[in-house]
């Protein structure tokens, strides 16, 4: 499987002026060549090369496999964009937004991410330095530094394609490396994982991963943010700009740190694990107004990217089961009633009587169908 691994660059002054040149070029030269795919009609990678190719690399003193790399970029970036508005994510047929969309071209920032192969780019592990390909010539000897795990990965894995990122100041690699993937085991039942808002996750075995920390803390930035932009001083937009981010790594740490306790319980007991499918609940759920600023911040698909892909590494399977009625249905007797929910934490069956935590009872019927499933897909045939 491929993993994205994050080093930091550490370029002296006169590298850093020639990274920033080699990003200016690139994506300008990105801004004609979308130009031109829009004015022709062209989006597709080797069709638009005929078009556009020796332009770039004659106008914009870049290399063969940079320009290659560009052109690819922009049919992407394309691409990305047909996704969207067939998706709806753009607005309905007609709106502003999404007929500004289909009429002009896609332009990128002067410091937008740009894409290195092995032709372009070399490691040099044992020194921590890199080779670069810069519009000013190939840069040698670019240090660069990060955690032992991505020092170590970059060092004893195949790399692949990198992207060059220029944030708040400073340079990054986006290195994609190979990492060889584990079979998956026979599982011994599954760890059911209800996830939440007031409860980020809680599993069936009753370990409850509150939200009511994150979910203050994220109010709490959230009023400051007003505040900021209410006072709209020099000052206020330096600090805006100064925190902007924080709050998805706060976020995207916590989710780190939940999946790979989970992860860790289900290796440790032998158990796949199972997850509801929540792909496109902000569009089926509605909600009242002041609710839907904490539905748009609940990063659940990170959360679940981040249990497949720690699942796959250890070799522990994943299924996205069905998530409707999981709170409503009792998990002892199957009895399905609205009523069984009295409250957000409470589950009470009115056919059995059971008693539990709202989420554990859910966690619980997401377990089950995690079994169900693994066993109609992979013991098809079974007594």
């Amino acid at each position: 499987m491929k993993l994205v691994v994050q080093v930091k660059l550490l370029p002296t002054p006169e590298q850093a002026s020639a990274l920033e040149s080699t990003l200016r070029a690139c994506n300008t030269a990105a801004c004609a060549v979308a130009a031109v795919a829009r004015q022709k009609g062209v989006y597709r990678n080797y069709d638009l090369r005929k078009h556009v190719y020796q332009a770039i690399k004659d106008q914009h003193r870049l290399g063969a496999q940079a320009a290659q790399h560009v052109i690819k970029k922009v049919s992407d970036s394309y691409q990305a964009l047909k996704a969207n508005i067939r998706a709806g994510n753009l607005g309905k047929p007609g709106s502003k937004r999404r007929c500004s969309a289909e009429a002009k071209p896609i332009s990128f920032r002067w410091d937008a991410a740009q894409p290195y192969d092995a032709r372009m780019l070399s490691w040099q592990p044992d020194a921590r330095t890199v080779s670069i390909w810069t519009v000013d010539g190939r840069l040698k000897c670019v240090a660069y530094t990060g955690s032992p795990d991505q020092l170590k990965a970059v060092a004893t894995l195949p790399v692949g394609e990198c992207d060059l990122v220029h944030r708040d100041g400073m340079w990054f690699l986006y290195a994609t490396v190979e990492v060889p993937e584990p079979e998956l085991i026979d599982p011994a039942g599954f760890l059911g994982v209800d996830m939440g808002i007031a409860n980020i996750a809680y599993d069936c075995d009753g370990n409850r991963y509150a939200g009511t920390r994150l979910n203050g803390y994220r109010r709490r930035q959230l009023r400051l943010r007003k505040r900021l932009q209410a006072k709209g001083t020099k000052s206020a937009r330096r600090l805006l700009a100064k925190r902007r981010r924080k709050d998805a790594r706060h976020a995207a740490d916590v989710n780190h740190c939940i999946a790979k306790t989970i992860v860790t319980e289900a290796v440790r007991t032998g158990r796949g694990i199972a997850v509801e499918n929540l792909t496109g609940i902000r569009d089926r759920v509605r909600l009242r107004k002041p609710q839907r600023v904490t539905l748009s911040s609940w990063s659940f698909h990170q959360l679940g990217a981040f249990l497949t892909y720690k699942a796959r590494r250890a070799g522990i399977p994943l299924a996205k089961v069905d998530p409707r009625y999981t709170s409503q249905a009792c998990h002892r007797c199957g009895h399905r009633d609205k009523r069984n929910r009295p409250d957000q934490e409470t589950f009470t069956c009115r056919s059995c009587r059971v008693v539990a935590h709202a989420d554990h009872n859910a966690a619980l019927n997401i377990a089950q169908r995690g079994v169900e499933d693994w066993g109609a897909v992979n013991r098809p045939h079974a007594a």
